[in-house]
Parts: C-alpha cells; structure tokens; sequence
C-alpha cells in the first residue's frame, strides 16, 4: 500500500473510526422513535456505507486497468451514496421545520414533500448511472470526474437552494441551535470544494459529512437531550392537562349550578305556588333552565366525541333552503327581543336538495347565529347564504355579520379554544361556557369545510363558512322526507311505553296524553313482551334502551320473534350521541327518539309512522329578498397573492373577497370556474342555437352568479339582461346580444387565467 492512497483516505478512515463509535453509542441508547430521529438514523447508517465506499473508490481507481467492472460499480454506487445522503438530509430539513407546527394538513404536506423528493432523487439516479465518469489516476491525485458528477454538483445546489429557502420561510418554527447542522453542512460545504478544486487528491466530501452528523448527534439529536426535552415536554402538557382539568371543573361548576339552582328553586316554588298560574309561570322557567342544562351537557358530549375521533359524519340529501330558512326563523325572536335589525338572504340559485351532514351543517350555523345574537347590542346581524355552483357540487358560502362588540385583534387565534371566554370582564352578562365556536371550528374542518373571521374591536365581526356539499336531484330527497305537521292529535292511537324508570315513564306519559293519546307503561322488556304476547294491541311502541336484565334491543329481537308483529318501535334513550339513530335503525328500530323528548322531534317520529297529514306551517318572512345592509369595517385579511393584478384589470376583488373571506378560497373558487366555464359556454352556446330559451335562462343565470363571487361585475351585468331576456322568450336579443356577452367574459378569462397561471407556480 503507497503512501499516495494512504494520503487519499486518511480522512475518510478517521471518520469510520469515529462513524463506527457514535452509531454504537447512539443505537445502545434507549431513543424516542419520532420521524426526525429515524430520519438520523439513516443518515448515521448511510454516512457509514458511503465511508466505506469512499475508501474503496480510491482503490479500485488505482488499480481500474485490472478490476474495470468493480471499480464502476463501486465508483457509481458512491455517487449514488452521495445522492441518497443530500436527499435524506433535505428531507430531514423539511420535517425540521414543520415539528412544531401544530396545522392539521401537516402530514399531508410532509407526504408531499417526500413524493416529490422521491421524484427528483429518481431523476438524478437515472442520470448517474447512465452519464458517463472519467478518473484521474495520477499519482497524489485519485479522483473521478466527468458528466455524472458534475449532475450530482447540480442536484447538490438545487438541495441547497431548498434549504435556503425553507431555512428563511420557518426561522420561528426551527430554534436557533437547530440551524446549526444545515449552516454548517453549506459552509463546510463551500470550504470543501475550495480545498478539493485546488488540491483533488485530498478528498474530504465524506468526512464532512461525519462531521456534519457529530455536530447533529451534540446539538439536537443526542438520545439523552431528547429524552430529557420529552420529559419536559410531558411535564409541562401534564401541568397544562391538570390546569385544564381545573378550569373545566371551575367552568363547568359554574355553568351546571346556574340552571341547577333555577331548577331547584322554581321547582320548590311550584309546590308551594298559590295558583295555578303561579305554578305554571314557574314550570315555564323550570323548562328554560333545563334546556339551557340540556345545551350545556350536549355540548360536552360533542366536544368529548370529536376529541375522542368518535363523532361521525352523518351525510343524507336534505332540503338547503328549508334548512337555512328554518335556522333564520328560529333566531328571529332573539334578535327582534334586542331590538336588532336581522337581515336575511338566502341566494335563488341555492339547489333545491344537497348531500351532506344536515344536523351538524345547522349546529354549525346556530352556533354563528346565536353568537351574533348574544354579542351584538344594537345595530344589526345579517345572515348571508351564498353558493358557487359547478356541475354535481355546491359550494356553499354561509356569512354572519354583526355590529357588535367584535374582538381583539390578540385574542383572534385564542377565539376556537375549548372554554375561553374573551373579554370576560366586559361580557360578565353573557351566559356560556365558550364550547360554541370550538365545537363549530371542529365540525366544520370534519366535513372538510373552512371558517374565516374577519373583525375589528368595537366595529363588529363576520364569520365566513365555506363548506362543500354534493348535488342531489330533488327525487333524493323524496324518498328520505318526512311527513311535517304543525300540531299532533294522536286520539284513538294506543301507545305503549317502555321503561326501567318510573320518572322517565310519568313525564313520557304526561307528555303524550297532551296529543290525547290513550298511553300504557311498562318497566321492562319483560312485561312488554307480556302486554304484545296477551293478545293487546298498538299503534306504537316507546322502548327504551339500556334496561335492566333485557335491553332494548333484546326485547326487539324477541317482540320480531313474534308472528305477524308489525307494530313501529322507536328507540327512546338518552343516549343522544351523533350516530345514535343510525345505529339504532340497523338494530332494527323503526326511528329513534333522545330524552328529554323535544316536541319537534317527537311531532316528526308520529307523523312518520303514522303517516300523519302535512300541516301549512306559517312562513315568518321571506328569505329570498335582498335587504340594504350597512356597511361594516372589517380586518383586511393578510393577502399571499396578487390581488392588486386583478384590480387593475377590472376584477372587483374587494367584493369577491367580502363573499369568499380571503384569497386562499378566492383561488380555489377561481380553480373550479376555469375548469367548467367553457363547457359552460359551450352549452350556451347550444341552447342559443336551439331556440332553448328555458335552458339558456337557467345557465346564464348561473353563470351570472359565479362571476358575482369572482368579481366579474360588467360580465354579470350583461348575463343578467340575457337571463331577463330570455325569461321574456326575447330569442332576437339574446342573438343580437351574444357576441357583446362573450368578448366580455372572454376579456375575464383572460385576465384570470394569467393571473392563475401565475399563481400556480
């Protein structure tokens, strides 16, 4: 062995002596097993291989004449080291500053990133083995060179340019003491390629590396550090756990004792009442504590379910504009005991019947509503349900907005935790226990949905929701739709009711002998069986649930048993959990009724199995007409694009923006217009050709509306004559008219598609 090759790998073989004691030290250690740490794994177990190869590249390209064939593959399987170990540490740098980002997209996005990693490393792999490598086997100077290396020097500076950029977008994410590895690989690195430019035979690339890894393991990686880090770490969430385990307990102590007492006290008062209306003004409060109990233990159990990854999504067609319109009727009376101007509009073009979560889309929105309601003392709320229509999917677009007491701008991001309540020395009058609106961030990101909130202190505050929901034909919701009634006469129905406490049956049985049903009570599944197997009759069985020695759905399971048994069960239970009903409907029940039994639902379930007849119902207003709305400040949202591009070309993006929220959403809506607007304009085009003045009133009319939310103000205005033109069947206008419709909404097209083009880079 010559002193030449002894010189080449000096360093190389110091550092595998140095390699070889940290990877024993490191993997003898007990280690927390997180993606950052197995990622160091591989680099310790790489940089180990890539040593190893380094040394014998120099000894096969001194003696390449008598082993060619070993010493390419070695020579290449070193570039491919060298390719592996920059990838793996970019890799490394993106988990880095991403570890302490709470965002719930964060593995998604990390998944990302590693399939593109994947992509290029594929590329540059392909290149190194098929480019062509030249050595240098001068004495003092053993080297490899040629088209192979110099693309991994490209790929090394593209990997560098990514740090850079990473490093500059997430300094807040990445301490300072977690930079050191990455400055210290690129300045190294620098170091390096001088020396090696001036001096080849010095080789010093590997052992960088090493050097690299030794500052990772004393810095941020060392086992002992992270387990005492962790440790820490579980102090601190554990001190947090218990503080949040005391202000629950506080909160809730609170809020539980408010309608507690009410109940008790009105209840003591009812039984020494005087008279009858004594009585009964005291029961009407004895109701209104309870339900405000009923609320406040729903919504522990809602926030229990979604942390726990329990709650499910319950999806089924549902009537949109019934729903929305409902929901403004139901806060109406708030609003006008305040004094508040409530303003509603619900857009036209809303579809008649959407797929999706109904429930939890109107627990979502009552929870907005309620808020406006209760944080606004004069002025005035106005409810906004827009959509963006494509194809099979509605996108809805759900805005309250008030002139209320609006937020700080410090507290905004504080404004979705669990039992926080803002400002509570100005809002002491204000009942609540601050679940509402943690409850509804959660909900809608489940349904994969979006809430923005714009606001400014003492001005007001508008909260956005965008939440996509699927199409359904109107013959969807037909077969899905109960029968409605206003008011329930159930004289000449037997009804027999099941359950293992007595109070539950006296209140039940109260509650039915309203509707002048003639009612019998049983206490057990038992007995029930007793009263169907006895010859006696009903119209409808109650049955609750978790009973003693037979439950529910045992006793269902016997009662089907039974020949010709075809009487309606409904489940009654106070098990009233999202999910519940559908559960209870595979067991077999025919419906599903949670205690305490609401009039509502109670009304439903017996118009449905007793194919009772629809009521008209009252309508309290129309929510179709367009109301003056008073303008109200708002923040401007933080803008990442180019809105002012948009603005000079006639785009009216503050108004877009006062309907979508912000641009990221703006961006998305503009996605889908693009996508379907000229096959849109094709069948436009069609219908024009056919005389289909009906089907050209429809689309036009639509795509009126998506240039509303985009900003395409002069396009829409023209959109709008042809659908007040069409509708007139004034075919010659709309013929006349065409070419002025499509140079103006070619003219936006052209501006968004550029501006999209733009931005998707």
């Amino acid at each position: 062995m010559n002193i030449n090759f002894l010189k080449s790998i000096a360093f190389q073989i110091c550092s595998l002596f140095y390699i070889c004691m940290l990877i024993f030290l490191y993997f003898s250690k007990k280690r927390i097993k997180t993606e950052e740490t197995s990622i160091f794994s591989y680099l310790l177990i790489c940089n180990l291989i890539g040593l190893i190869l380094d040394i014998f590249s120099v000894f096969t390209i001194s003696h390449m004449e008598k082993i060619p064939v070993l010493n390419f593959l070695i020579s290449k399987g070193y570039l491919i080291y060298l390719l592996t170990w920059i990838s793996i540490f970019t890799y490394y740098i993106f988990v880095l500053s991403k570890m302490n980002n709470t965002n719930s997209h964060i593995k998604e996005y990390i998944y990302k990133v590693k399939k593109k990693l994947v992509i290029w490393y594929c590329i540059f792999l392909v290149l190194t083995l098929l480019l062509p490598l030249y050595y240098n086997t001068e004495p003092g100077n053993i080297y490899s060179y040629g088209p192979a290396a110099y693309a991994l020097y490209f790929y090394s500076a593209l990997c560098i340019g990514i740090w850079i950029i990473v490093l500059v977008n997430n300094l807040k994410n990445i301490k300072r003491v977690k930079c050191l590895p990455i400055f210290a690989y690129m300045l190294l690195g620098v170091v390096v390629v001088i020396i090696q430019f001036f001096n080849p035979n010095i080789l010093l690339m590997t052992s960088m590396e090493t050097y690299v890894i030794f500052i990772m393991y004393h810095t941020i990686e060392n086992p002992d550090v992270k387990l005492i880090n962790q440790l820490e770490l579980a102090k601190e969430q554990a001190d947090k756990a218990n503080q949040a385990k005391t202000d629950f307990l506080s909160s809730m102590s609170h809020e539980i004792r408010t309608p507690l007492n009410a109940i008790v006290g009105f209840s003591d008062c009812v039984i020494h009442a005087d008279t009858l209306e004594e009585a009964k003004d005291n029961a009407k409060d004895i109701v209104s504590a309870s339900n405000t109990l009923l609320e406040i233990v729903n919504g522990i159990l809602d926030i229990s379910k979604i942390e726990a990854g329990k709650l499910e999504i319950i999806k089924s067609p549902y009537d949109a504009h019934e729903l929305f319109s409902s929901l403004a009727k139901l806060i109406k009376p708030r609003m006008e005991e305040k004094g508040l101007d409530f303003q509603v509009y619900i857009a036209p073009d809303l579809p008649k019947v959407l797929y999706g979560d109904h429930a939890n889309v109107k627990k979502i929105v009552t929870n907005i509503l309620s808020n406006a309601s209760k944080y606004t003392d004069k002025g005035f709320v106005r409810y906004e349900v827009n959509c963006v229509n494509n194809l099979n999917r509605c996108r809805l677009i759900i805005s309250v907005e008030d002139s209320g007491r609006g937020i700080k701008a410090e507290n905004v991001d504080k404004l979705f935790t669990k039992f926080q309540r803002l400002d509570e020395d100005r809002n002491t009058t204000i009942e609540g226990t601050g679940l509402g609106l943690a409850i509804t961030k959660q909900l809608v990101e489940l349904m994969g949905g979006k809430i923005i909130v714009h606001t400014v202190y003492g001005e007001g505050s508008k909260f956005t929701i965008i939440l996509d929901q699927p199409i359904e034909k109107d013959t969807a919701l037909q077969s899905v739709e109960k029968a409605k009634v206003s008011h329930l006469d159930l004289t000449g129905y037997r009804i027999l009711v099941v359950d293992d406490n007595t109070l539950n049956l006296k209140v039940t049985d109260q509650l039915l002998k309203r509707y002048h049903a003639d009612v019998t009570c049983v206490d057990s599944g038992y007995h029930c069986l007793e009263k169907i197997m006895s010859g006696e009759g009903y119209d409808i069985i109650l049955l609750d649930d978790m009973m003693p020695k037979m439950s529910g759905v045992e006793t269902l399971k016997e009662l089907k048993k039974l020949p010709k048994f075809s009487i309606p069960v409904v489940a009654l239970t106070a098990n009233a959990i999202t999910g519940m009903r559908e559960k209870y409907m595979k067991e077999g029940f025919d419906d599903y009724l949670a205690k305490p039994i609401e009039k509502d639902e109670l009304i439903r379930v017996f118009a449905t199995l007793l194919h009772l007849k629809e009521d008209v119902t009252e309508k309290l207003f129309d929510t179709t007409e367009i109301l003056d709305v008073p303008e109200v400040k708002t923040s401007t949202p933080n803008n990442v694009y180019n809105e002012d591009y948009l603005r000079s070309h006639g785009v009216k993006i503050d108004h877009a923006l006062e309907l979508l929220g912000d641009m990221e959403m703006y961006n998305m809506t503009l996605k889908d217009y693009l996508d379907e607007i000229d096959e849109k304009l094709a069948n436009l085009k069609t219908f024009l050709k056919d005389k289909d003045m009906a089907n050209y009133a429809i689309l036009v009319h639509s795509m009126k509306s998506d240039a509303k939310y985009l900003g395409f103000m002069s396009f829409a205005d023209i959109a709008y004559q042809h659908e007040l033109k069409s509708k007139e069947n004034n075919l010659s206008y709309c013929q006349e008219h065409f070419p002025e419709l499509e140079k103006e909404l070619q003219k936006y097209l052209t501006v968004a598609r550029e501006y999209y083009k733009h931005i998707k880079k």
